[in-house]
């Protein structure tokens, strides 16, 4: 498996690696997130949700892809879609230490959990979209709780 690292999607698919955890890919995968967050922190709004768009299309072939090489539908070890859904989850967010936390928090509660709709669409897509979009929803859900947090505390953003 560690060769595949060596192909540039397969290594994107398995989050530079981190999807390799022996317990917890998804975890350590969202942990891979945070340093990517924290740098497009100084891009600006738009610029951020510009490359997480990027980053959660593309997934949809990337995870695809590497699925199709592994012959595993959705393998532990293809972490791009946690990647992905933490970037949507951390969206117009200051990066705070209470923000990145509550928002690994939440993504993660989102992502194992899957109600609703997250939970249909892990169930029912296939392919790439299969991977990708309940953890894209899962990031969706908790930017909602944050920012709404964020608007009865008013805490400024």
């Amino acid at each position: 498996m560690k060769r595949l690292l060596l192909h540039p999607i397969h290594c994107l698919a398995f989050g530079f690696g981190s999807g390799l955890a022996a317990k917890a890919p998804g975890t350590f995968g969202t942990l891979a997130a945070i340093p990517f967050v924290f740098a497009m922190q100084f891009t600006g709004l738009l610029t951020y949700t510009l490359i997480t768009i990027i980053a959660a299309v593309a997934g949809l072939w990337i995870c695809g892809y590497t699925a199709r090489t592994l012959g595993v539908h959705d393998h532990p070890a293809i972490v791009w879609d946690e990647i992905a859904g933490y970037m949507i989850a951390m969206i117009a967010l200051p990066f705070t230490w209470y923000n990145v936390l509550a928002a690994f928090v939440l993504f993660r509660f989102f992502d194992i959990v899957k109600p609703g709709p997250i939970g249909w669409c892990d169930r029912n897509l296939k392919g790439g979209a299969g991977i990708m979009v309940d953890d894209l929803l899962a990031g969706a859900a908790s930017a909602i709780v944050l920012h709404g947090v964020h608007a009865l505390l008013d805490l400024s953003l």
